[in-house]
């Protein structure tokens, strides 16, 4: 019986196999989580389906927008391009995708997460278009340029996607239960980096060019669009339902809505917002430093083929959905809806991580090792730019809190693109483990860095009537 259900799972399309782990784990998290004690606000059972069909079209969309980002990565391993070109239109998309929020977030504010969320979609479509029309030719070092600038283009109208989708919920959702949408945060996010980094090089392998992952990419944005044009509300006013006081910093602020520079600097002087900024910052880098530099360390030490790399996205999708319900569920539940406790629990992990990277390089211990990292900051990164900018942005001003916080996210995966390009072994080098030692010791810094400024956000909680 055991042998003949194995073939039989054997046989199943790569895709069904894929999917089958991810569906059952997102079952059982499912049957834990509805035997939590329920956050109750009053939402009737229908407000909550129509929120279901408000949320999940969109967030759908920005998983798409990952699998829309991150294909790069699998584009860089079919065709053999070099650390240095990687990294330096990776170092720029981000730069650019953190300095969008100053036009993008106070967007989102103005005219609405729905239509930013559109024009997202809309811009990453065409630019992954070009991409592939410029992938089609061939990869050579000559097209670094080129790439670059498309990239850019690409990450201008990526940055709309945590803004709109963070925009668009701030108004469905009740301060104490915000940190549920973070979990769901944290799975949306999961669910694109899977697609990217595993549907992306099948897709490479599997079809007659590896110019094809910008291709599917656009294929799977359009249908989204489609959907959210239909189903995407901004308020529940919007959708036939009642708007209610949502508790969060714009509770009783009924005034004129403040001018941009009147709102950035009512934000940035913020202590909690600032630091809250603060820690994302380290939250960027060591993501990306983990996501983006894993695969080619297992390329290069020979280990591609095992269990970690072999499905790397896969674990990633696991590891941030657990860290993702695991964050949300502990802030609403046991922290009163503080997203500061779960954060320095989080980040606690990720020092540790980083310790234990150094000591297990060439060993199938760290792939066990970088996937709990990555637990924890896909946790932090759903508790802070997800609902944290909620809590103390309020809905009024979400856009612009947003877009600060996830700018400066990618103002850190700039700097560990800068720095790990720089310092990674490339060539013959990066085939001897003890090589790589450098990886986690620039981490370690900025674990540490993110650990402490987490911990001053512990008792930390948004006061009505306005960001203050």
């Amino acid at each position: 019986m055991v042998v003949g259900s194995a073939h039989m799972y054997a046989s199943l399309p790569w895709w069904i196999r894929e999917l089958l782990p991810i569906v059952l784990l997102l079952t059982v998290i499912s049957l834990v989580v509805n035997r939590l004690p329920k956050v109750d606000v009053g939402h009737s059972r229908a407000f909550k389906f129509r929120r279901f069909l408000n949320w999940f079209p969109a967030g759908m969309t920005y998983a798409f927008l990952y699998f829309a980002r991150y294909n790069l990565t699998a584009y860089k391993n079919a065709v053999g391009m070099s650390h240095d070109a990687y990294g330096t239109i990776d170092l720029w998309g981000a730069v650019v995708y953190g300095l969008a929020f100053i036009i993008n977030g106070p967007l989102a504010d103005r005219i609405g997460g729905r239509i930013t969320l559109l024009m997202g979609a809309a811009g990453a479509l065409v630019a992954n278009s070009l991409m592939a029309l410029q992938a089609f030719g061939g990869w050579n070092p000559e097209k670094t340029g080129v790439f670059t600038l498309l990239y850019m283009v690409n990450m201008y109208f990526q940055s709309f996607g945590a803004v709109s989708i963070v925009k668009v919920n701030a108004a469905w959702f009740h301060l104490r239960e915000r940190g549920t949408f973070g979990g769901i945060f944290g799975i949306l996010i999961s669910l694109g980096v899977y697609f990217a980094y595993d549907w992306s090089p099948r897709i490479a392998k599997l079809f007659p060019h590896p110019a094809y992952v910008f291709v599917v990419p656009p294929i799977v944005l359009a249908i989204a669009l489609i959907a959210d044009v239909f189903l995407v509300k901004d308020t529940p006013g919007e959708a036939g339902f009642d708007d209610f006081d949502t508790a969060d910093a714009s509770s009783g602020d009924t005034g004129e809505r403040l001018g941009l520079l009147e709102i950035a600097k009512k934000l940035l002087s913020n202590r909690v917002i600032l630091t809250i900024a603060a820690v994302e910052f380290c939250s960027g880098f060591l993501r990306n430093a983990i996501m983006k530099w894993y695969q080619p360390y297992a390329k290069g030490i020979g280990i591609s083929a095992t269990i970690v790399p072999s499905n790397w996205g896969m674990l990633l999708c696991c590891a941030g959905i657990l860290g993702g319900v695991f964050a949300g569920t502990l802030s609403d539940q046991f922290f009163g809806s503080r997203r500061g406790p779960v954060s320095t629990i989080l980040y606690g992990g990720m020092v540790v991580g980083s310790a234990v990277m150094y000591f297990t390089l060439g060993t199938m211990a760290l792939g066990w090792t970088v996937v709990f990292m990555s637990l924890c900051v896909i946790g932090v990164h759903g508790m802070l730019s997800g609902t944290a900018s909620m809590d103390f942005g309020g809905k009024k001003n979400v856009g612009v809190a947003v877009g600060i916080i996830d700018g400066f996210v990618y103002l850190g995966t700039a700097l560990q693109d800068l720095l790990l390009k720089n310092v990674l072994p490339d060539g013959d080098a990066q085939k001897v483990a003890s090589n790589w030692r450098y990886w986690p010791l620039v981490m370690a810094p900025f674990g540490l860095l993110g650990l402490f400024l987490a911990t001053r956000l512990w008792n930390a909680k948004p006061k009505p009537g306005g960001a203050h």
